[in-house]
């Protein structure tokens, strides 16, 4: 091997381990958290199965092509942190995850897409917010509250939500009134064209 071989060895071997982990994986090592449909470009799961899953089919969700992300995928996105106050104790809270259009971005939703996401909660509530007003509320899918995962039976495990005290559109509204456009126990997205 020459000079410019070694060289040009060392340099890949030290550039292509930082582009393998810059891509999202497709590979779920954990139960599956979250699924996103709709107007996406990748997928990682199978489609619908009438027969197994049950919770999807109760709620009407249809799909042919869906993104499922799990904890570490989610966990490997960029992590954002807000400071809002909740509506259930009046009090505020820490909450971090990712933002969602970071979510929807890593299922091959384009950043400028016009898109309504659909989101749907474990409980059936469902809501529509348009991509660009999630970005413009700076909407995280919360994973942790206080520094702790969330759990199913409380906000858990994923809350889309953003900081209501800090945004114009929802600072002024009763605390009981700035987060319904915020389901908790996320479990859903559809991606739907304009």
């Amino acid at each position: 091997m020459d000079k410019r071989q070694f060289l040009v060895a060392g340099a890949l071997g030290a550039v292509l381990p930082f582009q393998a982990q810059a891509a999202p994986s497709s590979a779920r090592t954990g139960p599956g958290l979250l699924t996103v449909t709709g107007a996406i470009t990748r997928s990682n799961r199978s489609p619908l199965d009438p027969a197994l899953d049950q919770l999807m089919v109760k709620h009407g969700t249809k799909f042919d092509k869906a993104w499922e992300f799990d904890a570490a995928m989610l966990a490997r996105l960029p992590t954002v942190t807000i400071q809002p106050t909740l509506e259930y104790d009046a009090k505020t809270h820490k909450l971090s995850g990712p933002l969602l259009s970071s979510v929807v971005g890593a299922a091959g939703v384009a950043a400028g897409a016009s898109v309504m996401l659909i989101m749907r909660a474990l409980d059936g509530y469902t809501v529509a917010v348009s991509l660009a007003d999630a970005n413009r509320y700076r909407m995280i899918l919360a994973t942790t509250l206080d520094g702790v995962p969330m759990s199913i039976g409380g906000l858990g495990p994923l809350w889309a939500v953003y900081d209501a005290d800090r945004l114009a559109d929802f600072k002024d509204k009763p605390l009981t009134e700035r987060y319904a456009l915020c389901p908790w126990g996320l479990y859903f997205i559809e991606a739907k064209t304009l």
